[in-house]
């Protein structure tokens, strides 16, 4: 495989960061890609396993932030094309290598594998939430939300450093226009889902708040209308009844005071 940098942000993910290591330390070990974990003001054992795993590279700062991280991340990086792993996203070097090769073609500036979330031992309501999302066209076409996205360095040069945002991916894609971007059908990143409808709840209110951020930001909308398109009988449409009640009432929510929030229920 040709050669790359990936940059993953990591708070407190001594949890979860060995299965999205795991995959990557060989093609690390070989020098063909250039893994780096950012730990931000971790309290927990992050750095010493993601240490422990070969091949991978870690880099410590005190401040927990997710921008911080990137940034400095990127400025630790020598390899491109490069690529920007959320510390739970778990991805194939195959995946890696096929959207690498897209944006060192010059097809794109940036790029993502396709996604598939991982359900397994959510509850009824998460399961119906997530199975309505996957039918939105707008979600499995976008650059942003599967935790995952590359930039060429041409594209990272668009960008310049990560600003002070929660919706990073969502300020990515805007940078571009939609023929600057593609989805690379390829092994797909695997997204844990939250397992309760609590732990939902507090990743869409992490969600919507980000959206908040960033002008301009219209997929609220295109969402609820593919989401009525997609109804093809009594299951989508529950599905459907259950995304909006979800989606309704993290928006609502967004709007409290801010506070630190993630899902830990896929953590455990």
């Amino acid at each position: 495989m040709g050669s790359g940098s990936i940059v993953i942000p990591a708070h407190n993910e001594a949890a979860v960061i060995t299965n999205t290591l795991a995959p990557l330390s060989d093609p690390a070990c070989s020098g063909a890609l250039e893994v780096i974990v950012v730990c931000n003001g971790c309290t927990d054992a992050t750095a010493d396993v993601a240490q422990s795993v070969p091949g991978i590279k870690v880099l410590e700062i005190d401040e927990a932030s997710k921008t911080a991280a990137l940034n400095a991340g990127d400025d630790a990086a020598t390899l491109w094309p490069r690529l920007y792993l959320d510390a739970d996203i778990r991805i194939s070097p195959r995946a890696v290598a096929d959207v690498f090769d897209v944006l060192r073609s010059g097809d794109a500036l940036a790029a993502r594998p396709v996604y598939k979330f991982d359900t397994a031992g959510a509850s009824a309501p998460v399961r119906g939430y997530y199975r309505a999302r996957s039918r939105i066209p707008h979600f499995r076409e976008a650059l942003w939300g599967a935790g995952a996205y590359a930039l060429s360095e041409a594209g990272h040069k668009r960008m310049g450093r990560f600003p002070s945002l929660v919706a990073d991916d969502l300020w990515i894609a805007q940078q571009f226009d939609p023929s600057e971007m593609t989805v690379v059908e390829t092994d797909p990143a695997l997204v844990a889902t939250p397992r309760d409808s609590r732990s939902l709840a507090k990743v869409l209110r992490r969600v919507y708040r980000g959206s908040s951020e960033i002008p301009d930001s219209k997929s609220a909308g295109q969402s609820l209308k593919s989401l009525i398109g997609g109804v093809r009988g009594p299951r989508s449409a529950a599905d459907a009844a259950v995304y909006v009640s979800f989606a309704l009432a993290g928006r609502r929510q967004s709007r409290q005071p801010v506070r630190w929030e993630r899902d830990e229920s896929s953590r455990r």
